[in-house]
């Protein structure tokens, strides 16, 4: 059914999936954004069309929730924090907004995808500048769609394994990255320790 919109109706379907996605909606957008790819691949589709509509899609949506951020942050923390799991991903991205700023919003958009809408109400919140959010939630959403579009141009033939394994991979990639922060911190405050001690 998935495949069969993106058929009927190419790169506006793309666009709205990944517009709504970047507004907390439930849509599969990364499994569209495959199946766009293998319409890309039996030329049924243009790539920088696919491209172009998708990644303006994620834009629009991002800039959307970054305004709805900046407008309504009291109101906003309000609504995040009725529900235990929504206050824990806005706890997150508000972290990932205060400690990292336009970097966050950069891996947001694909290494954490999950959190990207979340990032980006929180830096409208949190007073991040307009120009700096747009040049690095643009880099990211670029590479997040043409990941994806390129992905499933590629295994245009398996693009049910493919989306199994992409939302494996994801998990994967995003527990790779904290472990590694973690790691770093620890190694940080080890040294730190270790200095003090010398100094003593």
């Amino acid at each position: 059914m998935l495949f069969g919109l993106v058929a009927d109706y190419g790169v506006w379907v793309l666009a709205a999936s990944c517009f709504l996605s970047c507004l907390l909606v439930p849509i599969p957008t990364s499994l569209l954004m495959l199946a766009g790819g293998g319409f890309v691949a039996a030329g049924d589709l243009d790539g920088g069309t696919a491209f172009a509509g998708a990644w303006m899609g994620a834009m629009l949506g991002d800039q959307t929730g970054f305004a709805i951020g900046r407008r309504f942050g009291p109101l906003l923390e309000r609504f995040a924090t009725k529900r235990a799991a929504r206050k824990k991903l806005y706890a997150k991205a508000s972290d990932m907004v205060r400690r990292k700023g336009e970097i966050g919003v950069f891996f947001s958009t694909w290494l954490f995808a999950p959190l990207g809408p979340w990032v980006n109400l929180a830096a409208g919140a949190s007073g991040l500048g307009w120009l700096r959010f747009t040049l690095w939630d643009s880099a990211g959403e670029a590479i997040w769609v043409a990941g994806y579009i390129a992905l499933g141009y590629s295994f245009a033939g398996q693009l049910t394994l493919i989306s199994d394994l992409t939302s494996s991979l994801s998990g994967f990639l995003a527990a790779g990255a904290i472990t590694l922060l973690l790691g770093w911190m620890l190694l940080k405050r080890i040294k730190k320790r270790g200095a003090g001690s010398r100094a003593v």
